[in-house]
């Protein structure tokens, strides 16, 4: 993994990080080194299985077909211009890092899944533009701190387990006077539905908060706490398009991770994979809101996330 002055890393369990008790006791203190060690591997474990998870299926032909459209949205948002030194975060396969090197702006795409990383050189290519690709870890950034000028992450960052240690990090790696910028579902919208069926048939990591809470205004500035001066939050939403509800299906059954992993997990229980199969095409034709004759339509919701880190 190519890095430039790699943060510390932190032990941690989901959603908090591990608490730390100073003692003479052998016995408690083997206890404790046992249960780090042990909240570590958890750790590792559960990285292991998200990376294996996205790399299922071709999330570049997912990302192309729809949230493509939201890249262009975000490096406008944030000004992105040549000459910046910018960070993509859990980028995916590039749709907002290839829009900001064709600005002309210096830009490191990181992100867990090397598959991504490698459709996303490719994609690259085609647009061509020359960036950086880095495996990385949103909750442990291996960059230098204030090393960027804008720092973005598009529906993304989003998922990593500890949401607090992912908005330190993206504060850390940001310059003061920096741009911060993140697109994030919000829990009222067309992906709580979603994800909220998947739920169903495959539980979260325990202890592994919602990601749509990135999706909250009061729970967005809460997390950054008041690193980000000024902050604006916006709601918004983007559509996402199919010949029909069917093939909308379809494409998410043929490429998107997670969905691939639950029906994976599934293979031994033909009756609550079907259910399933029934849900999601229900799911495909209720929230439909494309005319009657044409093309289906998914309207999501999402929080357009825009501050600036104090400091000069």
């Amino acid at each position: 993994m190519a890095c430039c002055g790699e943060a510390p890393r932190r032990d941690r369990t989901y959603g908090r990080r591990m608490e730390r008790r100073t003692t003479t006791d052998p016995l408690m203190m083997e206890a404790a080194a046992l249960a780090r060690i042990e909240a570590v591997s958890a750790h590792d474990s559960a990285k292991a299985q998200a990376r294996s998870m996205w790399a299922l299926g071709d999330y570049h032909r997912f990302a192309k077909q729809t949230v493509w459209a939201l890249g262009p949205l975000l490096v406008q948002a944030c000004g992105i211009a040549a000459g910046q030194r910018v960070l993509d975060v859990a980028a995916g396969t590039g749709n907002v890092a290839i829009r900001a090197a064709e600005t002309g702006a210096d830009v490191v795409a990181s992100d867990l899944t090397p598959e991504s990383l490698e459709a996303g050189r490719t994609e690259a290519r085609a647009h061509g533009v020359d960036l950086d690709w880095v495996e990385a870890d949103a909750e442990a950034l291996p960059f230098a701190d204030g090393e960027f000028d804008v720092v973005t992450s598009a529906l993304g960052a989003i998922f990593a387990p500890d949401q607090q240690a992912v908005a330190d990090e993206l504060v850390r790696v940001c310059r003061p006077g920096g741009t911060i910028g993140m697109i994030n579902f919000t829990p009222g919208g067309l992906a709580a539905e979603f994800f909220a069926l998947l739920g169903r048939y495959a539980a979260p990591p325990p202890g592994a908060p919602s990601p749509l809470l990135w999706g909250s205004k009061k729970h967005v500035r809460e997390l950054f706490g008041g690193s980000l001066d000024p902050l604006e939050l916006k709601v918004d939403r983007y559509v996402e398009r199919s010949s029909d509800p069917e093939a909308y299906c379809a494409l998410f059954e043929e490429t998107f991770g997670p969905l691939i992993a639950i029906r994976g997990s599934l293979a031994e229980d033909p009756e609550r994979l079907a259910a399933l199969e029934r849900e999601f095409r229900e799911f495909a034709v209720r929230a439909n809101v494309g005319p009657a004759a044409g093309r289906a339509e998914y309207p999501y919701e999402h929080l357009l996330v825009l501050g600036r880190k104090g400091g000069s």
